[in-house]
């Protein structure tokens, strides 16, 4: 909504400057969006001197000017004017200008071959007076050091640009925006006068308005004006059209423009004489075709609201009329149309035919039903003044009265609302200023909503009239207490955050997946548990419950390994279900890695991921989560969908509760089931309702980091035990010998075959002994030595392998 100061004041007594008023603006919730200076016809028209002048190659009577128009190189312009001559100050006008007479656009262009750059132009012509024949001569004493210039004077006055937000419809005409402006204190709004029209003869073009379902007018009100003589606008009529951005056309049609962004009431202007038989306002049949003022023909549809006559349509109804019924300098007859149309209605066909107008604009945010007669009065005042004419009396049909609405206003609300108070006497006259009617009623206003406020439905739509009108600013700042007395998150939400960094910094990308699965796939990783199917599935391929989230991420692999990406790591969390009954469902993170490490390295030789990675991966993401890697337990019982030789399930310590997780290869028999075309495809699972939350915080569980300034050892052994014996348990045994001297285990060989019993098997280890005191001798590392084979042996039943 565009509006200057001075047509405001046209509603407003005020004596606030232009800077205040928009400050006012935006403390009533009226946002000021920019201001600009206010644009004419006449800003392009220069002050300029023509430098010389050479009589055209091709024609006698015209010549080429080289005209001084004030920048850094002279301009060139053919002109025929017999007084163009050097040394002669002028006005110039350049390409794209408009000459005020004929509304000539002006181009670049070639006259007699010789291109022209603008005109230069003669009294006449800019309508200063009826000479025309020389350009304009100016003292050269007066505008000589003003080359350059604009010669027409700019307005002082700006254009404030404000943004409307869409409930605030009745903010779409100036003397809205002035009614909130004076019950803000920042003035009194005007009363609103009207003159005595003569009214002696009715309105003689017949109107009916056809009762019908979805028929989107429900008032029409008419007033024929006769024997006018339509004219171009007065110059006040002009500027105010000009200041806003548009183009003035006719008195007719810029009186309908102006009282519609005057007063928020849309009006039309009908060619009386070209209307068949009367009018007739009804809903469109799908076909129907007509003309609009934007010269495109629209095909209707069915259930638009139309204003037609015996001929056809003429309009579609509060959105964009007819060329064929349209306005004209010489039309003598004007039928004005004020009416009232459903804001649905105009949103709907709006959209459907791509149209977009002012009136739209304002229709379909809801104007006031009640002003129809204002409207019709004002717009009838001003053809009168303009262009003559008799006026008829005022015909306004119905199918549908106006109904008021009321509501209940506790002065209390506003209190526990807002956090201040604001007396009664008061709050009456804010709302009494805004166009409320009030009645006390014992503890409560009995509040009577103004027609041109449709977006007041409930009580603390009041509260907000009245703070924005009394001041945002009245509201206490409370910050808020920055004491934390308890953690935002639980321990159980802690540690789900933290596994999902803890892997996402492993390498792996997050896939975020749905719940649900296809059976298919499903019951492949469904183990013993029960199939939940789905009633009503959002589709086929999604029917049931996941058992496992391993069942969607093993789809995503193999779509990314169809596009060509070898080398993925993808992880999720989230539940799997067990059960159909609340509570049997478990948190759990899997994540899958499959194609090689360094397979591009010029340094490292390319392999394929192993169990060995997701069993760092999954050791690694519990230790960083708290947990004593010492006290983890492992051991080779998987479900089946992992590879039997190549997998294995962690504990958190050798009491075996319940499995923290699992890792290994997934079964070759399932990828071949998926045909999943992948060179290995090695998985992880990490259930956290079966972990135990950490006492400590892993930061008070970090010892420090002690480093020694003597050379370590390392000594090689070789056992031979039992088949079944787990390496991690021997680790172990070796570890605790002497916890302050051995520093690492490591297997590097585990052998079966020749020269090894059948039911055993020979394991291989690395030991690395240091201290922190001194260095170690001979005999010192022969005495630590003897002492792991004899506790390994007396531990085991092992014998060290020669």
């Amino acid at each position: 909504m565009k509006i200057t100061t001075n047509w405001l004041k046209e509603h407003l007594e005020t004596e606030l400057n232009e800077n205040q008023i928009i400050d006012k603006l935006t403390d009533v919730g009226l946002e000021v969006e920019g201001v600009d200076s206010q644009s004419g016809e006449l800003d392009e028209f220069v002050i300029a001197k023509i430098l010389k002048t050479e009589k055209h190659p091709d024609a006698d009577r015209l010549r080429v000017c080289d005209v001084d128009i004030g920048s850094d190189n002279p301009v060139k312009v053919v002109c025929g004017a017999p007084n163009a001559k050097k040394g002669l100050m002028t006005i110039y006008a350049p390409p794209g200008a408009i000459v005020p007479k004929n509304q000539m656009k002006l181009v670049v262009s070639k006259i007699r071959g010789v291109t022209s750059y603008g005109m230069l132009c003669s009294e006449s012509e800019l309508n200063l007076s009826d000479e025309s024949d020389g350009i304009t001569e100016l003292s050269s004493k007066k505008y000589e050091k003003k080359i350059g210039e604009n010669y027409f004077p700019k307005s002082s006055v700006n254009v404030i640009d404000i943004s409307i937000t869409p409930n605030r419809a009745d903010c779409l005409g100036v003397r809205g925006i002035a009614r909130d402006l004076a019950t803000a204190g920042s003035g009194t709004l005007k009363k609103f006068k009207t003159e005595k029209l003569v009214q002696k003869n009715k309105q003689k073009v017949s109107i009916k308005i056809i009762k019908e379902k979805n028929q989107g007018c429900t008032s029409f009100g008419s007033c024929l004006i006769t024997g006018v003589k339509n004219t171009e606008s007065p110059d006040w009529l002009k500027k105010r059209i000009i200041s806003l951005g548009q183009k003035p056309i006719s008195a007719i049609v810029d009186i309908t423009n102006y009282v519609m962004i005057d007063l928020n009431r849309p009006l039309h202007a009908y060619d009386a004489d070209k209307i068949d038989k009367g009018i007739i306002v009804r809903n469109s049949k799908k076909g129907e075709k007509f003309k609009a003022l934007d010269e495109k023909d629209y095909n209707l549809e069915d259930d638009m609201c139309v204003i037609t006559d015996a001929s056809g349509v003429l309009g579609l109804g509060g959105i964009i009329g007819g060329t064929r019924s349209g306005t004209e300098l010489d039309t003598k007859n004007v039928l004005i149309e004020s009416a009232y149309f459903n804001p649905r209605s105009i949103r709907k066909t709006s959209k459907i035919l791509n149209i977009d107008t002012d009136a739209k604009f304002r229709f379909e945010r809801g104007i006031d039903p009640l002003s129809i007669e204002q409207g019709l009065q004002r717009a009838a005042e001003l053809i009168k003044k303009i262009c003559g004419g008799e006026i008829s009396k005022f015909d306004i049909q119905k199918i549908e009265n106006v109904k008021d609405r009321f509501i209940k206003f506790d002065m209390q609300l506003f209190e526990k609302i807002t956090g201040f108070k604001i007396d009664q006497k008061e709050t009456i006259k804010i709302l009494t200023n805004l166009g409320f009617e009030i009645k006390k009623q014992k503890k409560l206003l009995l509040l009577k909503v103004p027609t041109w406020r449709p977006d007041i439905l409930q009580e603390v739509d009041i509260v907000e009239e009245l703070v924005r009108i009394k001041g945002y600013d009245q509201i206490k700042v409370i910050e808020p207490e920055k004491v934390r007395n308890k953690d935002t998150l639980n321990k159980t939400q802690k540690l789900f955050h933290f596994l999902q960094r803890a892997i996402a910094s492993k390498g792996y990308l997050e896939a975020i997946t749905w719940s649900f699965t296809d059976s298919k796939i499903n019951q492949l990783f469904i183990e013993s548990n029960k199939e939940i199917k789905i009633v009503n599935p959002i589709s086929a391929d999604l029917n049931v419950l996941r058992s496992s989230i391993f069942s969607n991420l093993i789809i995503n692999i193999n779509k990314n390994l169809g596009r060509g990406f070898k080398d993925l790591s993808i992880f999720e969390i989230g539940p799997t279900f067990s059960g159909s009954k609340p509570g049997e469902q478990q948190t759990v993170v899997s994540g899958l890695r499959t194609g090689k490490l360094s397979r591009q390295s010029w340094i490292e030789q390319g392999r394929l991921v192993d169990i060995f990675d997701v069993k760092r991966d999954v050791i690694q993401s519990l230790v960083e989560a708290g947990y004593n890697k010492d006290k983890l337990y492992i051991d080779d019982e998987t479900p089946s969908y992992y590879h039997p030789g190549k997998s294995g399930r962690i504990f958190l310590n050798k009491g075996k509760e319940k499995v923290a997780g699992f890792f290994g290869d997934i079964h070759p028999n399932i990828l071949k089931e998926l045909d999943i075309k992948a060179e290995s495809l090695v998985g992880f699972e990490i259930f956290l309702d079966n972990i135990k939350q950490p006492k400590k915080l892993l930061k008070n569980q970090k010892t420090q980091y002690k480093y020694s300034d003597f050379q370590k050892s390392e000594r090689d052994f070789a056992f031979v035990l039992d088949k079944n014996f787990k390496a991690q348990e021997l680790i172990e045994i070796i570890r605790n010998v002497d916890k302050e001297l051995i520093k690492s285990v490591k297997v590097f060989d585990v052998y079966e075959g020749e020269n090894i019993d059948e039911n055993k098997k020979s394991i291989a280890l690395n030991v690395t002994i240091q201290s922190l005191e001194k260095t170690l001798k001979e005999e010192d590392l022969n005495k630590i030595n003897q002492l792991i084979i004899s506790t390994v042996e007396s531990k085991t039943d092992a014998k060290i392998r020669s």
